[in-house]
């Protein structure tokens, strides 16, 4: 297995391109490889990082002391299963790719997750979701070494305990990801809308379904207006999407004069953190030294030359402010390796 030599900047391993360099860094090509490198590292004590296209992750200016571990292995299998179709994806296979896999292959059920960056394996761990979709929708289980036991091992659907941008796979180094199954309905129409502002995009009204393909094309088009499509084109876009997941609050709680949306339990709602983020003094286009908010969505941190250090001090500012005004401790979304906020 190749060894990257000299060190590798795990900067050029992130959308936020930040970060310093690894001990070491592994390419895995296939999962015999992943496995063999988890069990060396942790035979040996060794730190170890599994990392897939570094979407989600705000790693120290210091770097890595130990092996970073890449996924790089790709692989999608489909198979019947009545009225159904299962799809089985290697970690390592590029999530939009995924997305449009489907579409093709006549089913619905991945539409509204078009356009969001990363690696199938990193959409369980924080049941990825957008427009009212979350991978927990369509997620029959999870296939994941677990370097507690040492072996290979299935984790259903219900086993995952999936909740809002969280599951028993996030913040927890025991499970790693190796293959995704998920359940898809075969049509060419989407799953009910959920979301508004999308439902205003097509045309059509909340609850009704449109062609596939054509909600694809509107999230593709929402998300790119956001900052929140990669593209080497947009200083907007070097950041690790959301910085701040949505605060869920007691209904009473909620400052009255918040947007609110339902959440999964009786007596909570969901407030918009680009809201509170807003409404706290911190404007898009913000910045601080060489980082920033987006121009584009108040919920983007972006780096703009500056460091990890200046990323999570205005993050810290942020939420600072947002708990003064109203209460309400906002918590991270990305993955924070050698650092605190």
């Amino acid at each position: 297995m190749p060894v990257l030599d000299p060190p590798v900047c795990l900067a050029e391993c992130t959308t936020l391109r930040l970060g310093g360099p690894a001990a070491r860094f592994v390419d895995a090509h296939d999962e015999a490889e992943l496995l063999d490198e988890i069990r060396q590292a942790d035979d040996n004590g060794e730190p170890l990082l599994v990392i897939g296209a570094g979407s989600n992750l705000v790693v120290a200016d210091a770097g890595f002391p130990g092996t970073v571990l890449r996924v790089a292995f790709r692989g999608i299998r489909w198979s019947s299963d009545g009225d159904r179709l299962l799809v089985d994806i290697a970690a390592g296979q590029v999530w939009d790719d995924v997305v449009t896999a489907a579409i093709a292959e006549g089913c619905a059920g991945l539409e509204c997750l078009s356009g969001i960056p990363g690696l199938a394996g990193a959409t369980p761990v924080q049941n990825v979701g957008a427009y009212g979709a979350e991978i927990a929708d369509v997620c029959v289980g999870v296939r994941v070494y677990d370097r507690l036991a040492r072996r290979v091992r299935w984790l259903a659907g219900s086993e995952c305990r999936f909740g809002y941008r969280h599951s028993i796979l996030k913040n927890d180094d025991r499970y790693v990801v190796l293959t995704v199954r998920l359940s898809l309905r075969r049509s060419r129409l989407s799953t009910p809308i959920r979301y508004q502002q999308l439902a205003d995009a097509l045309g059509v009204p909340l609850g009704d379904c449109a062609p596939v393909d054509a909600v694809r094309n509107a999230v593709l088009e929402l998300r790119a207006a956001k900052g929140m499509l990669l593209d080497p084109g947009d200083p907007d876009t070097v950041s690790a999407g959301s910085f701040f997941t949505n605060p869920i609050v007691p209904d009473s709680q909620a400052p009255p004069e918040a947007p609110r949306f339902p959440a999964h339990a009786p007596g909570l709602v969901k407030i918009p953190a680009a809201w509170l983020i807003e409404q706290a003094g911190f404007a898009k286009g913000h910045r601080l030294d060489g980082v920033g908010i987006s121009s584009k969505h108040a919920l983007a941190l972006v780096n703009r030359g500056g460091s990890t250090a200046d990323l999570l001090e205005l993050a810290r500012r942020i939420r600072a402010a947002v708990q003064e005004k109203f209460g309400i401790l906002l918590d991270v979304e990305p993955r924070l390796v050698g650092v605190r906020l």
